[in-house]
């Protein structure tokens, strides 16, 4: 790329202050956290852990664990809720520096200023509606902290699932009306792809860190932690479905041209983006096409020794490196400010019948995509067990 190039790709960029993408990745740090434990927890663990194959004493020991990833996932979510609230208002107005942004009174002022012209509702009401749904949800986790509470971790995970996710959603009311259909979409499609990542990236660290627990597990531990993996690979698809629908959406709006991803900032920060997250896509291949495959066939010809070690070994290694991308696209996504289209001084995107049918199109080959997917698992799974026996 020349120096011109590099210069127009600049031109509208504007590199984020430190303080913001520290506080922004912390945010999505802590949903991620909360939103994607609770999530898990409650579409693959706990079902797991009441299934007919479970010991009483593995799914006690998971349980524990579980419960204390929850309780540090909801102090997390505090302390980021709140950089992340600091963070907006040192951005909000004339602005002001981040450390004068980070006092009680000077966010309190914020939360209760007025309604400005036009605006249905102040923007600082709609931030301290969603600030005290954040700090219920966080009461709820944290309350695992305390050893009686965690008699009740089913019901407290239950209870903190919608308030997570409510804190994202709240955050998304547009304090005046929509200019038109477009903007609605806008908001619609940014939180499924919010929520969708959150889960995606925030369950495989919550499946990976509780899967640390082996060595206090018995033997028969594999079946249990089989099911957990099976479970969440459903849940991981139809995350990855979510990520990729919405993405479609909005690199639409934000790119205007292929040619956009490598001679504007924005586009090559979208660019390692994507890549990072086709390399999670990648890795749950391996764990969907290669190890659920021979962890349902160890299951099948009742081979302990065999599936202890895919469920509990092997798995969760791959799910690691998931994880780590999955960190590596949340530092990534504070710099994903602005558009591609601004900077390279193209026309803004409009939806029109033909955008909508393409999308549709491409939509519906991602839904045939997912479902041949889970078809081949399934497939290759029965392939294996005859050869076994």
């Amino acid at each position: 790329m020349t120096l011109i190039h590099l210069a127009a790709a600049a031109a509208g960029y504007s590199t984020p202050a430190p303080y913001r993408v520290l506080t922004k990745t912390g945010y999505f740090v802590g949903l991620s956290g909360a939103i994607g434990a609770t999530a898990t927890y409650a579409a693959s663990v706990r079902p797991a852990l009441g299934g007919a194959g479970a010991r009483s004493e593995d799914a006690e020991v998971i349980r524990r664990r579980a419960a204390g990833y929850l309780a540090w996932a909801g102090a997390v979510l505090l302390v980021a809720g709140y950089f992340q609230l600091a963070a907006r208002l040192a951005r909000a107005g004339d602005g002001m520096p981040f450390g004068d942004a980070l006092a009680p009174g000077r966010i309190a002022d914020y939360l209760l200023a007025p309604a400005g012209k036009g605006a249905w509702i102040a923007q600082g009401t709609v931030y301290l509606v969603q600030n005290a749904v954040l700090l219920l949800a966080a009461l709820a986790l944290m309350a695992l902290f305390l050893p009686k509470a965690r008699r009740h971790t089913d019901a407290l995970a239950r209870t903190a699932l919608p308030l997570t996710l409510a804190v994202t959603l709240i955050g998304a009311v547009p304090v005046t009306a929509p200019k038109d259909a477009d903007k609605v979409l806008d908001l619609v499609f940014g939180q499924v792809h919010i929520i969708g990542g959150v889960i995606w990236i925030g369950g495989l660290a919550f499946l990976a860190a509780l899967a640390t627990s082996r060595g206090r597990l018995g033997q028969d531990a594999g079946a249990l932690w089989s099911d957990v993996w099976r479970r969440f690979s459903l849940v991981a698809l139809v995350c990855v479905g979510s990520v990729f629908t919405s993405g479609l959406w909005m690199s639409w709006k934000h790119v205007g041209a292929v040619s956009q991803l490598w001679t504007t900032t924005y586009g090559l920060v979208l660019l390692l983006k994507i890549v990072l997250v086709l390399g999670m896509v990648a890795a749950g291949a391996v764990n969907q096409f290669w190890l659920m495959p021979r962890i349902a066939q160890a299951r099948l010809v009742d081979d302990r020794a065999s599936l202890a070690h895919l469920a509990l070994r092997h798995f969760p290694k791959v799910v690691w490196g998931e994880v780590a991308l999955g960190a590596a696209v949340l530092g990534v996504v504070p710099f994903l400010g602005g558009s591609a289209r601004s900077e390279a001084g193209s026309d803004a995107a409009v939806s029109s019948g033909s955008v909508f049918a393409v999308g549709a199109f491409l939509v519906l080959t991602l839904v045939a995509s997912l479902y041949m997917t889970v078809r081949t698992s399934d497939a290759l799974a029965r392939r294996a067990t005859p050869a076994a026996g």
